[in-house]
C-alpha cells in the first residue's frame, strides 16, 4: 500500500512538471546516451549548489535560476524514461520528526486552472506566497518548545535555537492548546518591496543562509514569519485568523482574504504584486479553509490548497540553433533560436544576443540553457548561460573581415544574407518605399534566379514574376506595381536606398551621381553635420566600383539623376 501510495505521488508531482512545461518545452533531440550524460550532469551541479545551500548557507545560484534547473531536472527525468525514480531532491531530512507532515503546493499554471479548482470547492481563502524557508512551530503548555526545518516534509533540522532569537516568534502564547503546532514561513523583513519591480533579491537564500549557520547570526533579528497552517485548529478560516493574531501572529490576518471567484484571486495577485509589501512573494497560495485532521496529512502535494505563481523576471530556456545574420553594411550579429518560453504576454522564440565578440564571451552552443529576460519596450535579453552543456559542437561562424558596407552587390557564395539584406532596406520605409515587397519576397526573387545585381528587378514584368511558384496574377501585378512606381521616386531618396550615409536634408543639393562622384573631400564638409570620417565615407561610397556598377544599371533603366551620358565609367563596365 506504501508503494503505491509513494508511486502514485511521484506520478501525480509529474504531472504537474508536464504541465508546466508541455506548453513550451519539448524533449530535447539528443541519442539517449547525450541525454543520460546530459541528466547526470544537472544533477550532479544541483547536487553541489544543494550541498552549499543547505549544509553551508551559501547561495550559489539565484533562486529562479535554481528553480528553472530543478523543473528542466525533473522534465528531463520524464524525457529519459525515469519517471519512476523519485524526481524531487530530498532536503536534508535530520533527525527531528514533524508532529504533522509538511505538504506540497501543486502549482496552476493559469487563469483557467484556477478556475477548475474553484468551481469544485467552496470557502476558499488567498494568501501571498511568501519566498522564504518553511518551519514548524511546536508550542507545549503555551512555551515554544521546538523549531523544525522543513527537511523531507517528514523530519527536519533542530532550529530552535535560532528561531527564538527571531522578534516575530513569540516564546509565549496566552490561552494556547497544551500542544500547538504552527506551520509557516520565515522571511527576510522588507520595506515596501514592490514584487513587480525589485523581483526576488535572492531574499531565500538570505534567510536559508542565516538558518544554517552553526551560531545564530545578526541576519536572524532581520527575519519575520507567516503562519499559513494551523492543523487541527479551529474550523473556520477567521476564527483561525482572529487567534493567531491575538498571539503575535499578525501578518496571516492582514495578508488573508476570502475569494469566490477567479477575478477575485486576479485582483488581489494582481495588487500584492504591484503594491509595497514587507516580504518578498513568488505568488499567491488559494486555501480551502477546511482540511483534513493533521495526522492524514503526508509529504506530498495537498489537496486542499494551490499556488499560482507569478511569471519569473527571467527564466532558462534551451538553446536550440545558433544562427549568424549579416546584415546590408556587413555587420554580423549572433541570434539564437531558443525552446519556446512566455515572459509576460509574450512568447520568446529567438534572441538577438548582438556582436560576434559577445557570442564568444558568452560561448553558446545549441544545448546550453540561457536566462532571458524582458528589458525595455519588452524585448527579450539573454542575461546569463545557466547551464552549458556536456557536448559542445564546434560552430563556425562568418569571416568577419570577409563583410564590409561594399560587399556582396551580387548573391554570391556566402553573400545572399548581405545581399538580400540590401534588398529589404533598398524597398523599406528609408528607401523607395514598396508597399508590401517584403523579405520573403526579395528571398523568393534570388532563390528563383531572377535579381542576381541590386537593380534586376526593374527589368522583370508581370508575365515573368507569374512564373515563380506561388504567385498568380494579383500578386504579381501588386509586384510590378510596386517596383514601377519606385522607378518614379527622386533621385535623393534612391541614393538613400543604395545606403549613402546621408540623410535626405544633407542631400538636398545633390542631383546627379556624377555630381556626388566629383565632390571632394573638403566640399562634403561644408554639409551640416558631417566631419572629415563621415566626408571620406561619402567619397569612397560614389567612387566605389560595385556601387558604380549598380549606377550604371540604373541609367540603362532611365532613372532620374542616374540618366547621364557621362555616367558610365569604362575601366568599371567594360
Amino acid at each position: 500500500m506504501k508503494g503505491h501510495l509513494f508511486y502514485g505521488a511521484v506520478f501525480f508531482i509529474l504531472a504537474m512538471v508536464i504541465s508546466a512545461c508541455v506548453q513550451a518545452e519539448t524533449c530535447p533531440h539528443w541519442p539517449a546516451e547525450r541525454l543520460r550524460n546530459e541528466l547526470n550532469a544537472l544533477e550532479e551541479q544541483l547536487a553541489r549548489w544543494d550541498a552549499a545551500y543547505y549544509q553551508r548557507g551559501q547561495s550559489l545560484i539565484s533562486d529562479e535560476l535554481y528553480d528553472s534547473l530543478r523543473q528542466k531536472q525533473q522534465f528531463w527525468r520524464i524525457c529519459a524514461g525515469r519517471a519512476g525514480e523519485p524526481p524531487l531532491p530530498l532536503l536534508p531530512a535530520g533527525k527531528m520528526p514533524h508532529p504533522v507532515a509538511h505538504t506540497g503546493l501543486r502549482k496552476l499554471t493559469d487563469r483557467r486552472a484556477v478556475a477548475r479548482w474553484l468551481a469544485e470547492r467552496r470557502d476558499v481563502w488567498l494568501q501571498p506566497k511568501i519566498d522564504g524557508v518553511a518551519v514548524t512551530l511546536v508550542y507545549r503548555q503555551g512555551k515554544l518548545a521546538q523549531a523544525i526545518s522543513r527537511g523531507d516534509g517528514r523530519q527536519g533540522e533542530d532550529w530552535l535555537e535560532k528561531v527564538r532569537v527571531i522578534p516575530g516568534v513569540p516564546s509565549t502564547l496566552a490561552g494556547a492548546p497544551d500542544f500547538l503546532v504552527l506551520q509557516g514561513e520565515l522571511f527576510l523583513l522588507m520595506t515596501g518591496h514592490r514584487q513587480q519591480v525589485h523581483g526576488g533579491v535572492n531574499a531565500r537564500a538570505s534567510v536559508a543562509g542565516a538558518l544554517m549557520r552553526n551560531r545564530p547570526s545578526e541576519r536572524l533579528a532581520q527575519l519575520g514569519i507567516f503562519i499559513w497552517a494551523w492543523p487541527d485548529g479551529p474550523p473556520e478560516m477567521s476564527q483561525r485568523l482572529a487567534q493567531l493574531a491575538a498571539w503575535g501572529f499578525t501578518l496571516a490576518r492582514d495578508y488573508t482574504r476570502p475569494v469566490s471567484s477567479v477575478e477575485d484571486v486576479i485582483r488581489w495577485r494582481e495588487r500584492w504584486f504591484a503594491t509595497p509589501l514587507p516580504f518578498v512573494t513568488d505568488g499567491v497560495v488559494l486555501h480551502q479553509a477546511r482540511s483534513p485532521s493533521g495526522r492524514y496529512w503526508r509529504n506530498k502535494p495537498a489537496l486542499w490548497a494551490v499556488a499560482w505563481k507569478y511569471p519569473p523576471a527571467e527564466q532558462v530556456t534551451r538553446v536550440e540553433r545558433v544562427m549568424f545574420r549579416i546584415g546590408r553594411t556587413g555587420k554580423i550579429t549572433v541570434v539564437l533560436a531558443l525552446d519556446p518560453l512566455q515572459l509576460d504576454d509574450k512568447w520568446v522564440r529567438r534572441v538577438n544576443i548582438g556582436s560576434l565578440a559577445r557570442w564568444r564571451f558568452w560561448d553558446i552552443v545549441p544545448g546550453d540553457q540561457v536566462a532571458v529576460s524582458l528589458k525595455g519596450q519588452g524585448i527579450p535579453q539573454v542575461t546569463r548561460v545557466a547551464w552549458r552543456s556536456v557536448e559542445r559542437p564546434v560552430l563556425t561562424a562568418p569571416d568577419a573581415e570577409r563583410y564590409h558596407a561594399f560587399s556582396c552587390f551580387t548573391p554570391q557564395a556566402g553573400c545572399r544574407q548581405q545581399f538580400i539584406a540590401r534588398l529589404v532596406w533598398l524597398s523599406g520605409p528609408q528607401g523607395l518605399m514598396m508597399n508590401g515587397v517584403s523579405e520573403a519576397s526579395w528571398r523568393m526573387l534570388v532563390e528563383h534566379g531572377r535579381v542576381k545585381e541590386l537593380a534586376d528587378w526593374l527589368t522583370l514584368t508581370p508575365e515573368s514574376l507569374r512564373t515563380l511558384p506561388g504567385v498568380g496574377d494579383k500578386q504579381a501585378q501588386r509586384l510590378h506595381q510596386q517596383f514601377m512606381l519606385a522607378r518614379r521616386q527622386p533621385f535623393q531618396r534612391w541614393l538613400l536606398a543604395l545606403g549613402v550615409p546621408l540623410s535626405a536634408e544633407q542631400l538636398a543639393g545633390v542631383t546627379g551621381w556624377q555630381q556626388a562622384k566629383r565632390l571632394p573631400t573638403h566640399i562634403w564638409q561644408r554639409q551640416a553635420g558631417v566631419g572629415d570620417k563621415r566626408a571620406a565615407q561619402l567619397v569612397a561610397f560614389f567612387r566605389q566600383p560595385a556601387l558604380q556598377r549598380v549606377a550604371n544599371s540604373l541609367q540603362r533603366q532611365h532613372i532620374a539623376g542616374f540618366a547621364d551620358d557621362a555616367l558610365s565609367d569604362p575601366d568599371v563596365d567594360n
